[in-house]
């Protein structure tokens, strides 16, 4: 009798919705994401810029945290970035960062917010 593995194949399944072509993603870097945006019958990429100050990973579940600040409010959003909604992912600059996760940039307001920039 056949025994069947339902993690093998949950794992087999997912491997095939995760995307290869995705840059290396690290804490503190400036991203722009390219978001799909639909419109009634027409669709569109908005491009949301910003820095990571989370990164969750679980295989195809793997989400991170963008944070920007827009006329003086700070605005988080967390993208899956294995989603079929996201167009692409481009990598601006690195922070040089000690921490895994940036949640204390929440707090600091102006020119106290800004990371130190490293060079590759």
């Amino acid at each position: 009798m056949l025994k069947l593995n339902p993690q093998k194949t949950i794992n087999d399944v997912e491997r095939s919705f995760i995307k290869e072509d995705l840059p290396l993603l690290k804490i503190g870097d400036g991203v722009r994401i390219g978001v799909k945006i639909i419109e009634g019958n027409k669709e569109r990429v908005q491009f949301y810029e910003g820095t990571i100050i989370a990164k969750k990973n679980s295989s195809i579940n793997t989400t991170i945290t963008v944070r920007k600040v827009l006329q003086g409010i700070g605005i988080e959003r967390v993208f899956l970035i294995h989603s079929p909604k996201i167009d692409s992912i481009e990598v601006l600059s690195s922070a040089k960062v000690r921490r895994s996760k940036l949640y204390y940039l929440r707090n600091l307001r102006g020119k106290a917010s800004r990371l130190k920039q490293s060079f590759k």
